[in-house]
């Protein structure tokens, strides 16, 4: 089952679940677990810093560097929410076994409390405007969509191995 490729990578949008998620998914394939915004955060340093300090097109480009190195070999992937806007990643990601995490704006709402996420300082409202205008590329590039607002994440994780091992592109 282990190819020269991720068995399957996760999209979807801020605070959606897809490194918790991911995780379960990996344990449960007996995989690795790439996370680009953990990779992109320990070669350069906190995202809201990245930023602050370089902004949004320069962290995106080493995002696109991210992406590219964990998409040519093996494991479950966890792409930042935002992975998409760069046409690269969608181009790659169309070879690839595509999970959509989806979530409402409810369900989120609560996690958005506190964080650090340099899109979203306007919490819940800011997060709408930015799924809005992401979702048409998250259905570009997803195989597979699940709605992941009331459901327990290793319920979530089970569905998307089931839906791995069936063979599903």
């Amino acid at each position: 089952m282990v190819g020269s490729k991720p068995q399957v990578v996760l999209i979807g949008p801020p605070a959606s679940g897809k490194t918790k998620i991911g995780k379960l998914v990996a344990r449960e394939l007996v995989l690795p677990f790439l996370d680009t915004d953990h990779i992109v955060a320990g070669r350069h340093g906190p995202i809201p810093e990245i930023f602050r300090e370089h902004g949004e097109k320069w962290f995106r480009s080493k995002e696109e560097e991210a992406v590219a190195g964990v998409l040519s070999g093996p494991g479950v992937v966890s792409l930042g929410g935002g992975a998409v806007t760069t046409e690269s990643t969608r181009k790659a990601l169309l070879d690839h076994r595509v999970v959509w995490l989806d979530i409402s704006p409810e369900a989120v709402a609560h996690r958005l409390d506190n964080d650090k996420r340099p899109l979203l300082a306007g919490g819940v409202d800011d997060w709408k405007k930015l799924v809005a205008a992401r979702e048409p590329l998250y259905r570009e590039v997803a195989g597979h969509r699940i709605d992941v607002s009331h459901r327990p994440i290793d319920e979530v994780a089970s569905d998307i191995v089931a839906w791995v091992k069936a063979g599903h592109d």
